[in-house]
C-alpha cells in the first residue's frame, strides 16, 4: 500500500528551501511543501553547541516516492548532514491522501 508520509527538513534560508521545494514538486516527488520560516535550531556540531536561524520544510509524499525524494534532497541540500526525518501520520483525510497519491509519481 502506498502510504502518505511527511518529510521534515531544515534549510539555512528561505531561498534555498523554496528552490528545493519547487524542484521536488515539479519533479513529482512531493505533492506539496510547506515552508515555515523563523525556526531557531539548537544543536551539537563538531563538539560544540550551535544555534542557527533556519527554515523548516514539510514535504508531503508517498512511501513509493520516498527513496527518490531522499536521494534528490541529498543532491540539492547545502548541508553536509541535512535533517531528513520521515513521519507516518496515523490518519489522513481520504480526499487529501488521494490528491497526494495522484500528484506524486
Amino acid at each position: 500500500m502506498n502510504e502518505i508520509l511527511i518529510v521534515l527538513c531544515t534549510f539555512p534560508d528561505l531561498g534555498k528551501a523554496r528552490e528545493t521545494g519547487t524542484a521536488l514538486v515539479e519533479s513529482h516527488l512531493a505533492a506539496c511543501v510547506n515552508l515555515i520560516p523563523a525556526v531557531e535550531s539548537i544543536y551539537r556540531w563538531e563538539g560544540k553547541v550551535e544555534t542557527a536561524a533556519e527554515v523548516l520544510a514539510l514535504f508531503k509524499t508517498t512511501s513509493s516516492a520516498l527513496p527518490r525524494l531522499e536521494s534528490r534532497l541529498l543532491e540539492l541540500h547545502p548541508y553536509d548532514v541535512p535533517e531528513i526525518v520521515v513521519l507516518k501520520p496515523d490518519q489522513v483525510a481520504e480526499s487529501y491522501a488521494r490528491w497526494i497519491v495522484k500528484s506524486v509519481i
